[in-house]
């Protein structure tokens, strides 16, 4: 197979650029022919992308969806959708779309029978038929998990803040620092709370660890082994290790080998959210995330909003030398998407090398960073406006204010994330001070919602799973495997044991022997 920068497309984009980085070029200008906006924006449902700020004509996408062709990305969505084997190192099928696929129509009676335990498992804490061993209603709920199984529950419970139910608060640790839980346990009554273990393998250091210590703290309020089962439930693939832990089996939800840790909140791995926000609003987020996965498999390459996304991300890495995107979303709730999107992009196609092995013969897995706006313009802003990285960002803007009553407020927001863009586009030339002046030509995004409901944000999120897809069929990347965090485990249990063991501790590289000796000094 002939690399990515071999085929025909790529040599005709590679020709194609150099008419936007001629000098005088504007990309303001691009706007006085025709109905811009009209030509490049594109609406699904209540979800409305505005692309015109990039560096692109009607003649750039022609070359864009040639490329898109000719490495297969329509057979590619085909082929993930229909189960067959996309992540091909692990010999496994991608099928986290099945995971919101209407009961009606889900293949997998499986799935459907874990949505119908989730529902009767929120009813009965909700509803105060679950009691704890004290006979007390369950007041807060402790999700321990970490990447995948802490990263999408948790932004998806703060983003939805507004639909929270008042049976119950949800908290969420993952980090094996044990303040993270010492601190979250602090103002916690023991039969009262209960634990949710997510863990794909049960073997994570960090989940494991942590619950250790949530099930010590749980005994250590004078409880016993066989009240466990009143308080922890588990949520994993690896069933046998969790009931070795102690959680009875009718506390154990199943997880699959075919849903990788950053595409599972669909899955049970969303318990949290459904306990945060009912059932309810549980299923109108995987409705919504249907709703995109129909639009992506069915839509012409032209007309698909995940495709044209991608290939601006593959015409700005490939030919401008982009290395990152930010993602601000000028929305309070919505501060934890892009450390999300973080993990979606960065553990999904951060990789150098094809599937056999082939190094990747351009940029790839470009760095995703951002917060919320307008926090962002206090202080990252300024790079953007005047540094010398070539940086496109992602705007997410809400036109429905969340509080009514703030109506006006919310006009002064959104009048910040539009005129953030315009500004990146147009820039300002001062003639008497070059420091002064920002030089514009800066490609923006903007992703605007009607409301910020369940619905539309799992339209959104699946929208941007969708994307990294595209852009690893067109890199040549397996999206579904991530060797390169085992590594780092691997290493630390050694290194773990090497604190207790100095002829271990000697075998070490100098920086990590002076590093452990100064520790247990100081320690």
């Amino acid at each position: 197979m002939n690399p990515l920068t071999a085929t025909p497309a790529w040599q005709a984009l590679s020709d194609h650029s150099s008419s936007f980085k001629q000098e005088g070029f504007r990309c303001g200008d691009l706007f006085k022919e025709g109905n811009r906006f009209g030509d490049f924006s594109l609406r699904h449902e209540q979800l409305l992308l505005d692309y015109s700020k990039n560096f692109c004509t009607k003649g750039t996408f022609n070359l864009l969806l040639n490329l898109a062709e000719q490495t297969r990305v329509p057979e590619a969505i085909e082929a993930m959708f229909s189960g067959e084997e996309v992540n091909s190192t692990e010999g496994r099928a991608a099928l986290h779309t099945a995971l919101r696929t209407p009961a009606a129509s889900n293949q997998f009676p499986e799935v459907v029978a874990t949505l119908n335990r989730m529902t009767d498992f929120v009813h009965g804490i909700h509803s105060g038929e679950w009691r704890g061993c004290e006979n007390d209603r369950i007041t807060d709920v402790v999700n321990i998990g970490i990447g995948g199984s802490d990263l999408g529950p948790a932004m998806v419970t703060e983003a939805l803040g507004a639909f929270a139910s008042k049976h119950v608060n949800v908290h969420f640790v993952s980090n094996v620092d044990p303040s993270h839980l010492n601190l979250s346990l602090t103002n916690l009554n023991p039969a009262t709370t209960l634990f949710i273990i997510a863990s794909k393998s049960f073997r994570t250091l960090e989940t494991h660890e942590n619950a250790n210590s949530a099930r010590q703290w749980f005994l250590d309020a004078g409880h016993d082994k066989a009240q466990i089962a009143k308080h922890f439930i588990a949520i994993s693939t690896n069933l046998e290790a969790a009931r070795e832990f102690g959680i009875d089996a009718e506390n154990l939800f199943p997880m699959w080998d075919w849903v990788g840790g950053r595409f599972s909140l669909w899955s049970a791995i969303g318990l949290s959210i459904a306990l945060a926000i009912g059932m309810k609003n549980f299923q109108a987020l995987l409705a919504g995330a249907h709703s995109m996965d129909l639009h992506f498999r069915s839509a012409s390459l032209e007309n698909n909003m995940p495709v044209l996304m991608a290939l601006l991300t593959v015409w700005y890495t490939g030919f401008f030398d982009a290395h990152s995107t930010a993602v601000v979303p000028y929305s309070h709730p919505l501060k934890q998407l892009p450390q999300f999107l973080q993990q979606l992009y960065m553990e999904s196609l951060g990789k150098r090398t094809t599937p056999e092995g082939k190094p990747i013969s351009t940029n790839s897995g470009e760095v995703i960073w951002g917060t919320e706006g307008t926090n962002g313009q206090h202080s990252y802003f300024q790079l953007l406006h005047q540094g010398t990285e070539f940086i496109p960002v992602d705007f997410i803007a809400i036109a429905k204010p969340s509080i009514p009553e703030k109506t006006e407020q919310h006009k002064q927001l959104l009048a910040n994330c539009l005129s953030q863009s315009l500004a990146l586009m147009q820039g300002k030339h001062h003639p008497d001070n070059e420091s002064r002046s920002s030089p514009g030509n800066r490609p923006s995004n903007t992703l605007l919602l009607a409301e910020l409901t369940p619905y539309n944000l799992g339209s959104l999120l699946a929208l941007y799973e969708h994307k990294v897809f595209v852009q690893s069929v067109i890199w040549g990347i397996n999206a579904f495997d991530q060797f390169g965090v085992e590594l780092g485990k691997e290493l630390s249990r050694s290194l773990y044991g090497a604190f207790e063991d100095s002829e271990q501790r000697s075998g070490l590289d100098a920086s990590s022997q002076g590093l452990m000796k100064q520790i247990l000094e100081w320690s």
